[in-house]
């Protein structure tokens, strides 16, 4: 009985507080120049540029979820199955009407293999990883870090 209790009342350790690893402008902007592909481009310019989007809000996006008039994106069902607007930039909307003549997404922005899919999670990382290594970035960054830089700038 006594084991059973002591076990209880060891507390864990605290993990330690990191911060994020950050990019400077210089270095988001040459990721985003080191990608050729316009689809891929405003995907990652989504990301950073615009409102710090997670990956997961990106790739499920509808081409109704952009309000280029008001400047907005309609985010639903993020984290904590929440919805809420977020910002788009005008640097976005520039490039994003270009891919939208392009493109002319239909049922989802960002469309997968599959038309009636939307790209996956790790197809954005692994644009973002070859974007990384094309400019030669040589920090520890993930997909996640354009958020925290989209934070900090």
């Amino acid at each position: 009985m006594l084991k059973q209790r002591l076990a209880y009342e060891i507390k864990r350790p605290k993990k330690d507080k990191k911060l994020p690893v950050v990019l400077s402008r210089e270095e988001v902007s040459q990721i985003l120049s080191a990608v050729n592909n316009i689809k891929h481009k405003v995907n990652l310019m989504l990301i950073f540029y615009s409102a710090g989007l997670r990956v997961s809000e990106v790739v499920k996006l509808k081409p109704e979820d952009i309000d280029t008039e008001r400047r907005l994106i309609h985010i639903k069902g993020a984290k904590g199955r929440k919805d809420r607007y977020t910002i788009l930039s005008d640097a976005v909307i520039e490039i994003f009407k270009e891919y939208w003549g392009s493109y002319k997404p239909e049922k989802w922005l960002f469309t997968g293999i599959k038309p009636e899919k939307h790209i996956s999670t790790r197809t954005v990382q692994a644009i973002f990883e070859q974007a990384c290594e094309k400019a030669k970035i040589g920090k520890e960054v993930g997909v996640h870090s354009l958020r925290h830089c989209f934070a900090t700038h």
